[in-house]
């Protein structure tokens, strides 16, 4: 399980790439095709076009980080709700957690989660 903290977001590109990218070649992407900024400490996660291949990347304070995994069977199970023209697409970390052990996301259910009321909130 990866343990992030709140504040980390995690984005999964809406659309694949080149399985051969490098880091300089990804954190472009993060800056021109996500618009997002890849310095900033978040996780961006690309996966390749035959969905076997991941890489994940990411600003630790002093470099890029980049870890890749390729399923050696199978093929990596992306979130079924993308928007048409969505560049990225939010996720949490128990879900990439799930896609990275090759976990299908599509049968599975998200329960409800508990928020504040807002009475509470707004104090």
């Amino acid at each position: 399980m990866l343990t992030l903290p709140p504040s980390v977001r995690i984005y999964l590109a809406a659309t694949p790439v080149d399985g051969r990218r490098g880091i300089d070649s990804l954190a472009g992407m993060v800056l021109s095709d996500l618009s997002l900024q890849p310095l900033s400490g978040h996780v961006f996660c690309f996966v390749s076009k035959r969905r076997h291949q991941m890489k994940i990347l990411f600003w630790d304070r002093t470099g890029f980080v980049l870890v890749t995994k390729r399923l050696e069977r199978g093929c990596f199970r992306l979130p079924a709700v993308i928007a048409p023209g969505a560049t990225h697409v939010d996720l949490e970390s128990p879900e990439l957690t799930l896609i990275l052990e090759g976990i299908d996301l599509h049968r599975s259910r998200r329960r409800a989660r508990w928020s504040p009321p807002s009475d509470l909130v707004s104090r």
